[in-house]
C-alpha cells in the first residue's frame, strides 16, 4: 500500500537534490498560540531554517494525507482551522482513515518524518513524565517514540512543568541518548539549567550527526534527544519560573484537570502569570532549535 504522503514543492525539490531538511511539528500552530500569531511564528521558524541553509518541512494531517511541508496557503488555512485534532501515535492512523485534519505532536512528527526519510526534527520541548506519575501513570508518548523511531530531535530539554528527574530516568532506561549542546547541565525549557546533569555533552553539529549515523550502523533502535539551551538573553531563570510553575500546578490540581488537558492549561496559566514573558521565551527557544536543527541536517546531508 502506498503511504499517504504529500510533499510540498519545496520539500520535493530538496529531496530530489539531497538537500538538508528539518521537520517541524504543527501543534505549535493549532494548539500553542492564537491566530495570527501562530502563523506568524511558524513562518519565522521556517524562515530561520532556510536562513541556515536547510529546508523546513512542517508536518500536518489534512484531507486524509500526511503533508510533509506546507505551502503558505496551507499554513494559513491550518492556522485558522477549528476542531483540529492533536495527534500522537495512538490516533494518527485513525485521523487519516477518517479524512480529518490533525496537528502532529513530537511523537507523531517523528513517525511522519521517518516515513518521509527526514532524520532531524526541531521543536520547542518534548513531553515527559508528569509530576505525580507514580499514581496517575501520566507519561508522554514522546518518550517511547524517542526509543523507537530513528530521528534526532532538537529541543530545549523537556517542558519544565514535568518531573525532569523521572523523565531522564525513563530515557536512560529506554536507551535514548540525551545530549546537552554546549554545556553539561540539562536545560529546562525556559531555563538554561534544570539543576540536573545531562548524560552526554556535545559541542558541535557534526559530532551529533556522526552519532546519529553510528546508531543506525550499530543497529540501535530509536533516535537522539539534543537538549539545546535557550539563549541566555531570553531565558527565565529556574529560581524565577519555579514558583510560577508550582502555582499553576496547584491550580490544575484544585480544578481536577488531567490527561491531555494538563499541559495546555499549565502553559496558558504560566503565560498569564508571567504576563506573556513565557511565550516570548518559547518563541526564542524554538528559533534557536531551528538553527541547530539546520546545522545537524546539513552535516547529515554532507555525510
Amino acid at each position: 500500500m502506498t503511504l499517504p504522503l504529500v510533499f510540498s514543492p519545496e520539500v520535493a525539490e530538496a529531496r530530489a537534490n539531497g538537500a538538508a531538511i528539518v521537520a517541524l511539528e504543527s501543534t505549535i500552530i493549532t494548539h500553542g498560540m492564537p491566530w495570527p500569531q501562530n502563523v506568524e511564528t511558524a513562518r519565522r521558524v521556517e524562515a530561520e531554517v532556510r536562513a541556515h541553509d536547510a529546508v523546513p518541512a512542517t508536518i500536518a494531517i489534512m484531507g486524509g494525507k500526511i503533508h510533509i511541508g506546507l505551502t503558505d496557503a496551507e499554513l494559513e488555512s491550518l492556522g485558522q482551522a477549528k476542531g483540529v485534532a492533536k495527534l500522537s501515535r495512538a490516533d494518527l492512523a485513525a485521523c487519516l482513515a477518517q479524512g480529518g485534519i490533525g496537528a502532529t505532536t513530537v511523537a507523531a512528527t517523528m513517525i511522519c518524518a521517518h516515513l518521509a526519510g527526514i532524520e532531524v526534527f526541531a521543536t520547542g520541548g518534548i513531553g515527559g513524565v508528569h509530576r505525580g506519575a507514580e499514581t496517575s501513570f501520566d507519561i508522554s508518548a514522546d518518550l517511547p517514540e524517542l526509543a523507537a523511531t530513528p530521528v534526532t530531535v532538537v529541543a530545549a530539554g523537556a517542558k519544565a512543568i514535568l518531573d525532569l528527574p523521572k523523565t531522564l530516568e525513563y530515557l536512560e532506561t529506554a536507551g535514548v541518548p540525551v545530549i546537552a549542546f554546549g554545556q553539561t547541565a540539562f536545560p529546562a525549557f525556559w531555563s538554561r539549567d534544570s539543576g540536573l546533569t545531562a548524560p552526554l555533552r556535545m559541542d558541535d553539529a557534526a559530532t551529533i550527526a556522526a552519532a546519529h549515523r553510528l546508531r543506525g550502523r550499530l543497529g540501535l533502535p530509536g533516535g537522539q534527544l539534543v537538549a539545546n539551551p535557550i539563549p541566555a538573553e531570553a531565558e527565565i531563570p529556574r529560581d524565577e519560573i519555579g514558583p510560577v510553575i508550582e502555582h499553576a500546578l496547584a491550580e490544575a490540581a484544585a480544578q481536577a484537570i488531567s490527561a491531555k488537558s494538563v499541559t495546555p492549561f499549565l502553559l496558558q496559566r504560566i503565560f498569564e502569570l508571567t504576563e506573556g514573558r513565557s511565550l516570548t521565551s518559547n518563541i526564542a527557544l524554538v528559533l534557536n532549535n531551528a538553527r541547530l536543527g539546520a546545522a545537524i541536517a546539513r552535516a547529515l546531508a554532507a555525510a
